[in-house]
């Protein structure tokens, strides 16, 4: 079960010596299921409540790339790498070919958008460099960069019939992108 209220009592039980704390549950709905375990023993795990962010600009993205793919049959993260390419948003790093791997699993790890490429191989003496382009995910694109890249997914989004918001709304999205 799974729910969402406040914190509202810390003691302590005299019998036991040990933490009573009480909860004020936002869901009545939820009030036969917890009598039920009345007298169980639980695994108890309390998180702050984050509220879900708004669609903003990247999840707009997402969303509409997402769209395309499926009616395209087109893998979505491959389709994602080709857009970034074409924006020509990355950091180029010579590397020894040894460090390449560690390198690489350190930029990825960023997020499923992160990726890298070799571009080119440069002999220095007796070491071998790798020139590796790595490229940004959107998450981290300033407001110019993602109006690039929603506005090129919009365009192909008209072309099989996928709705999108209109300018101004993505010019809502990007304005909001941009104080972020």
């Amino acid at each position: 079960m799974e729910t969402t209220g406040t914190l509202e009592e810390i003691s302590i039980d005299y019998k036991t010596n040990r933490p009573k704390i009480s909860f004020l549950i936002n869901d009545k709905s939820k009030l036969p299921t917890i009598e039920e375990l009345k007298g169980l023993k639980l695994k108890i795990t309390v998180k702050r409540h984050i509220k879900k962010r708004s669609l903003n600009a990247n999840n707009y993205f997402w969303k509409l790339l997402q769209e395309l793919c499926e009616l395209a049959e087109i893998d979505t993260i491959e389709e994602y790498k080709r857009r970034v390419k074409e924006l020509g948003i990355f950091r180029r790093f010579k590397i020894e070919k040894d460090n390449i791997n560690t390198f690489e699993k350190m930029w990825i790890s960023q997020g499923v958008a992160w990726f890298c490429e070799i571009f080119d191989t440069e002999i220095i003496g007796n070491t071998e460099f790798k020139i590796i382009n790595a490229y940004y995910g959107s998450s981290s694109f300033n407001s110019k960069q993602m109006s690039r890249l929603i506005n090129d997914l919009v365009e192909d989004c008209k072309i099989y019939g996928i709705e999108t918001k209109t300018p101004a709304e993505i010019k809502s999205l990007l304005e909001s992108w941009n104080k972020k």
